[in-house]
């Protein structure tokens, strides 16, 4: 597999209105995007640190994935996401090395990137993305 970065961090939030000023009044970082991703039941904010982005998550739905964690877990890291070049091949090449995948195949994520999750289970508890950027 060909990873070139950290893509993202992405931490569950309650609200994106509450979190957001950390990041930009105590961090200094600057909130460049806004998305939401309604077939994920959640809505995004970024912010950019050198090559490697912060993703806020809210849920949208307390019944999608981040209201889950959020009602089990808590606010906090949800996953880490590594950027790759040819996601189908990564899928591949995990699978055949006895990795649990949540994705069988890409989908569309936020900021048009092609994702695919790895169980936590195959990861060392760590649920864990991989994505491609196929306008790059």
């Amino acid at each position: 597999m060909d990873i070139s970065h950290i893509e993202h961090i992405g931490i569950a939030v309650r609200k994106l209105e509450e979190a957001i000023p950390y990041y930009e009044k105590v961090l200094g970082l600057k909130c460049y995007s806004v998305e939401e991703v309604a077939d994920q039941k959640v809505k995004t904010a970024f912010f950019k640190v050198g090559q490697t982005k912060i993703e806020l998550l809210e849920s949208t739905d307390a019944e999608g994935p981040i209201g889950k964690f959020l009602e089990k877990k808590g606010e906090g890291v949800h996953h880490i996401a590594f950027a790759v070049k040819g996601i189908e091949g990564a899928i591949t090449e995990m699978e055949s090395q006895g990795v649990q995948m949540i994705d069988k195949a890409p989908r569309k994520g936020a900021e048009g990137l092609h994702i695919a999750f790895l169980h936590p289970k195959s990861t060392g508890g760590v649920l864990t993305e991989i994505c491609e950027d196929k306008n790059k």
